[in-house]
């Protein structure tokens, strides 16, 4: 069984858990659009500085043009708001946990392209909005299943570490809504 086919079927209660809490977002809303970019926001650059401290270059040389958290707080700017206060990002020991957190990261750009078509044009969506090279989540994707990881459990431990931070990230944008 691929690394990919082991991290899907351990983790879908917690990816069914992310989609539901980010798929409530009505992301046509200018203040729920904010309040999704913040969400993220608490997550998405801890975590790329995490994958970068650990060594993600060595897994995906074109990590660089992977980055998201620019775009992030671009958008964030734009709609004239303040980067919200970071959780702190997975402990990212050894080379499958990094292919585990890659695994959540990437899939979320899919999801992201996804919701980008919900976001009026008057809005920025430059952080949904697919972006990198043709054919990046494939090219992942090969990687990821090529990786030669024996034992799958930490890289499912840190891809459920991860889906449960974006949980509590979205919990905690909530709560700061008026």
């Amino acid at each position: 069984m691929s690394l990919r086919s082991v991290l899907r079927a351990q983790t879908v209660d917690c990816h069914t858990k992310v989609d539901k809490l980010f798929g409530a977002f009505d992301l046509s809303s200018k203040e729920q659009y904010r309040t999704f970019l913040r969400a993220h926001a608490r997550i998405i650059p801890a975590t790329e500085n995490a994958l970068e401290a650990a060594g993600v270059i060595r897994l995906l040389p074109d990590w660089p043009e992977r980055r998201r958290a620019q775009l992030l707080f671009a958008d964030i700017g734009e709609l004239g708001d303040r980067l919200p206060e970071q959780l702190p990002p997975p402990a990212l020991h050894g080379e499958a946990a990094l292919w585990g957190a890659l695994y959540v990261l990437e899939g979320s750009k899919l999801g992201g392209a996804l919701l980008a078509r919900s976001v009026p044009d008057h809005l920025p969506s430059r952080y949904l909005t697919p972006h990198g090279a043709k054919g990046a989540i494939r090219i992942f994707m090969d990687r990821l299943d090529a990786s030669g990881i024996d034992d799958p459990s930490a890289a499912v431990s840190a891809a459920r570490t991860l889906f449960d931070l974006f949980l509590k990230a979205g919990q905690l944008a909530l709560e700061a809504v008026p």
